[in-house]
Protein backbone atom coordinates (compact mmCIF):
# COMPACT_ATOMS: atom_id res chain seq x y z
CA UNK A 1 0.00 0.00 0.00
CA UNK A 2 1.26 3.42 -0.82
CA UNK A 3 2.05 5.63 2.30
CA UNK A 4 3.08 9.36 2.35
CA UNK A 5 5.57 10.27 5.02
CA UNK A 6 6.80 13.47 5.38
CA UNK A 7 6.36 13.91 1.96
CA UNK A 8 7.98 10.80 0.67
CA UNK A 9 5.83 8.00 -0.82
CA UNK A 10 6.58 4.69 0.58
CA UNK A 11 5.22 0.97 -0.47
CA UNK A 12 4.21 -0.92 2.77
CA UNK A 13 2.86 -3.95 3.40
CA UNK A 14 1.33 -5.33 6.75
CA UNK A 15 4.11 -8.10 6.31
CA UNK A 16 6.97 -5.69 5.40
CA UNK A 17 6.62 -3.88 9.04
CA UNK A 18 6.51 -7.33 10.54
CA UNK A 19 9.36 -8.17 8.74
CA UNK A 20 11.04 -4.26 9.47
CA UNK A 21 10.10 -4.46 13.15
CA UNK A 22 11.39 -8.47 14.00
CA UNK A 23 14.40 -8.05 16.33
CA UNK A 24 13.87 -4.25 17.69
CA UNK A 25 13.19 -3.88 21.11
CA UNK A 26 10.29 -1.85 22.14
CA UNK A 27 11.00 1.76 23.88
CA UNK A 28 8.93 3.24 26.79
CA UNK A 29 5.67 3.80 25.55
CA UNK A 30 4.88 7.72 26.31
CA UNK A 31 2.14 8.75 23.88
CA UNK A 32 0.53 6.81 21.09
CA UNK A 33 1.70 3.55 20.20
CA UNK A 34 0.92 0.70 17.93
CA UNK A 35 0.94 -3.23 18.45
CA UNK A 36 3.05 -4.88 16.19
CA UNK A 37 3.44 -8.71 16.48
CA UNK A 38 2.52 -9.47 20.03
CA UNK A 39 4.46 -5.96 21.58
CA UNK A 40 4.43 -2.56 21.81
CA UNK A 41 5.51 0.35 20.31
CA UNK A 42 5.71 4.12 20.38
CA UNK A 43 4.55 5.04 16.99
CA UNK A 44 7.68 7.18 16.18
CA UNK A 45 9.81 4.26 16.81
CA UNK A 46 8.02 2.36 14.31
CA UNK A 47 8.03 5.14 12.11
CA UNK A 48 12.06 5.47 12.35
CA UNK A 49 12.45 2.02 11.24
CA UNK A 50 9.69 1.68 8.62
CA UNK A 51 10.79 5.30 7.06
CA UNK A 52 14.58 5.28 7.73
CA UNK A 53 14.14 8.69 9.03
CA UNK A 54 14.94 11.05 11.85
CA UNK A 55 11.92 11.12 13.69
CA UNK A 56 11.48 14.81 13.41
CA UNK A 57 10.98 14.85 9.69
CA UNK A 58 7.84 12.87 10.58
CA UNK A 59 4.65 13.55 12.55
CA UNK A 60 2.82 10.82 14.94
CA UNK A 61 -0.87 11.18 12.58
CA UNK A 62 1.24 10.46 9.58
CA UNK A 63 2.44 7.28 10.79
CA UNK A 64 -0.83 6.22 13.01
CA UNK A 65 -2.95 6.98 9.56
CA UNK A 66 -0.72 4.25 7.67
CA UNK A 67 -0.57 2.18 10.44
CA UNK A 68 -4.49 1.99 10.91
CA UNK A 69 -5.13 1.74 6.92
CA UNK A 70 -2.34 -1.40 7.40
CA UNK A 71 -4.44 -2.95 10.09
CA UNK A 72 -2.01 -2.92 12.80
CA UNK A 73 -4.19 -2.22 16.22
CA UNK A 74 -3.27 1.44 18.02
CA UNK A 75 -3.68 2.86 21.18
CA UNK A 76 -3.84 6.04 22.36
CA UNK A 77 -2.39 8.96 24.43
CA UNK A 78 -2.77 6.95 28.26
CA UNK A 79 -5.74 8.46 30.20
CA UNK A 80 -4.48 11.17 32.81
CA UNK A 81 -5.96 9.79 36.32
CA UNK A 82 -8.20 12.51 37.69
CA UNK A 83 -7.12 14.99 39.85
CA UNK A 84 -7.57 14.59 44.04
CA UNK A 85 -9.70 16.68 45.07
CA UNK A 86 -8.26 19.29 47.48
CA UNK A 87 -9.45 19.83 50.81
CA UNK A 88 -9.06 23.13 53.11
CA UNK A 89 -7.99 22.77 56.40
CA UNK A 90 -11.25 23.05 57.58
CA UNK A 91 -12.75 20.13 55.76
CA UNK A 92 -9.67 18.08 56.45
CA UNK A 93 -9.71 18.03 60.11
CA UNK A 94 -13.80 17.32 59.77
CA UNK A 95 -13.11 14.44 57.71
CA UNK A 96 -10.51 13.35 60.37
CA UNK A 97 -13.15 13.39 62.89
CA UNK A 98 -15.40 11.80 60.93
CA UNK A 99 -18.23 14.68 60.81
CA UNK A 100 -18.07 16.02 57.10
CA UNK A 101 -18.29 19.84 56.96
CA UNK A 102 -20.48 21.32 54.39
CA UNK A 103 -19.29 24.75 52.99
Amino acid sequence: MRCVIARFPFDLTKSGVLESMKGVKPEPVVGESVIIGRRLYPVKQVGQVITRQDRRDFSVGEVVRAMAQLGFTLRGLPEAPAPARVLDPLQRASAMLGTPVSV
